[in-house]
């Protein structure tokens, strides 16, 4: 595509070189470019893209997208080798151009974004399946993996995906004639413009609560929010939850917006009542047509109902069946998510994503509030990260939990020792039950063998991942394998 068509509704740029050259891609990475690419730097938190300018111009770059403040000297040396553009916000730059490159994708397909601190993940794998049970063709991105109906493309190392990288995928979800996109959309990919230029059709914000909060990412709750904010604004139709403090300020904060908001305590336009929530789903009713109807989903928490009102408010808009959507979330699994295992023993044996302080602390809380017999905890804290959340997880756990078993979970290139050491620390500080065990698949072992049916075992910390990381080295692990096979083993005694 030629230069100045890629460029086209960037404001505030400058040229200098040809602008009728042919550009076969768009790079913000100096390695991935290839010949006849557009490189655009971009000024991370560690690395100023302008240092690998030249190492760009060498993989094969033949424009330059930077910013006034780029060195003269540099600018000097390279404005012979390719055309230069300068513009105000090189991260809107590389957004707004990867649109135009790719055809601008999100105007082909319904879009939807969810936003909030929790529950963005569970609320897309639900609308997906509502959606496909209706008959749409769904694209998916989010936390875990981008999928493309049943097909997964890859595996996520971030919620949203760089604009570049974003936009392709929406043109290959358009080659696979997607009808809609459903996307987790970070507070992150809104404050970066990752997401600049695309067409939300439907927008959603879960809830909010303090998280992300670092130099890296908001500098306090203001900013968080206020990101996050951004979204509705993009969006044509919004879905708000009413029973959240600050969520619940959004239809006045944006009174020019068709904002419908949904909840369980407070008033709102989509009300669930006479809730039920045992320890392996939970159902409610709600108005899906002209009368009430019962739906049960096999998540269970309170939580789940919220994540079912936002998925059947965005389903309801897209003229979903009442009984797609019953079907649908009543079979719906979200990996690592709340997630139950099926296994011989018929224990109830949660596997859940909960890796912070936070997480852990929800989930645990909320199995606790509904399940009759003892909350069993299985989990560790990964290795190179956080130190100091590894003594306040363990008091949580130690608090809440009716037995904890301490074990290993990613160690990277850290002593598994270590870590399960200084979680010790803070379950000490609590009358809670607890054995360390360092080897986890020994440790999940344990707490299968003391389990009885009316207990939960919560495998806390993995979630979705299918691996254990030791010394650079992810090797297999998949709870779900390891608890069958477990069970299978127990059973043959």
């Amino acid at each position: 595509m030629e230069l100045k068509k890629i460029l086209v509704g960037i404001d505030g740029i400058k040229a200098r070189g040809a602008l009728d050259i042919n550009i076969t891609n768009i790079e913000c990475d100096s390695r991935k470019i290839k010949k006849d690419g557009l490189f655009v730097a971009i000024n991370g938190f560690d690395l100023n893209g302008n240092d690998f300018i030249k190492s760009a111009i060498q993989n094969g770059a033949i424009a330059v997208m930077t910013t006034a403040d780029i060195d003269k000297k540099l600018l000097k040396e390279i404005a012979d080798l390719v055309t230069i553009i300068v513009v105000p916000d090189t991260r809107l730059g590389l957004a707004l151009a990867s649109c135009n490159f790719y055809g601008n994708p999100s105007k082909k397909f319904k879009l939807v974004g969810i936003t909030g601190t929790k529950g963005k993940t569970t609320t897309t794998f639900m609308t997906k399946a509502i959606l496909e049970k209706q008959g749409y063709k769904v694209g998916l991105i989010g936390t875990i993996a981008t999928y493309i109906g049943d097909k997964k493309l890859e595996d996520s190392d971030r919620t949203t995906p760089e604009s570049n990288k974003l936009q392709q995928l929406f043109s290959k979800m358009v080659e696979e004639n997607c009808d809609v996109v459903v996307m987790e959309v970070s507070s992150q990919s809104l404050k970066l413009n990752r997401v600049a230029g695309c067409d939300f059709d439907i927008g959603v914000f879960t809830n909010f609560s303090e998280d992300h909060i670092s130099p890296k990412e908001h500098p306090d709750m203001e900013d968080y929010f206020n990101s996050k904010l951004q979204l509705l604004k993009m969006c044509k139709v919004c879905f708000t939850n009413a029973d959240d403090l600050m969520v619940a300020k959004i239809p006045k904060l944006l009174p020019d917006s068709n904002i419908t908001t949904y909840g369980i305590d407070n008033y709102c336009n989509f009300l669930a009542k006479d809730i039920t929530i045992t320890n392996s789903y939970v159902d409610f009713k709600a108005k899906l047509g002209i009368k009430n109807e019962r739906i049960k989903v096999c998540i269970p928490g309170r939580f789940s109902v919220y994540n079912a009102l936002a998925a059947i408010s965005i389903a309801k808009q897209l003229k979903c069946s009442e009984d797609n959507i019953k079907e649908a979330l009543l079979t719906v699994r979200v990996p690592g998510r709340s997630e139950l295992v099926d296994n011989k023993k018929e224990l109830t044996i949660m596997i859940d994503y909960a890796h912070s302080p936070e997480s852990l602390e929800n989930i645990l809380s909320a199995v606790k509030s509904y399940t009759k017999g003892r909350v069993i905890s299985v989990f560790g804290c990964g290795g190179d990260r956080d130190s100091g959340k590894r003594p306040v997880m363990g008091e949580i756990s130690g608090r809440i939990a009716d037995y904890t078993i301490v074990t290993s979970d990613n160690p990277r290139t850290e002593n598994p020792q270590k870590i399960v050491n200084q979680i010790e620390e803070g379950i000490k500080k609590t009358n809670g039950k607890y054995k360390v065990i360092v080897d986890r698949i020994e440790a999940i072992k344990a707490a299968i063998k003391m389990a009885n049916k009316k207990d939960i075992i919560v495998l806390a910390g993995k979630g979705h991942e299918p691996y254990q990381e030791i010394n650079g080295v992810k090797h297999p692990f998949d709870e779900r394998i390891i608890v069958n096979d477990i069970v299978n083993e127990l059973n043959a005694k």
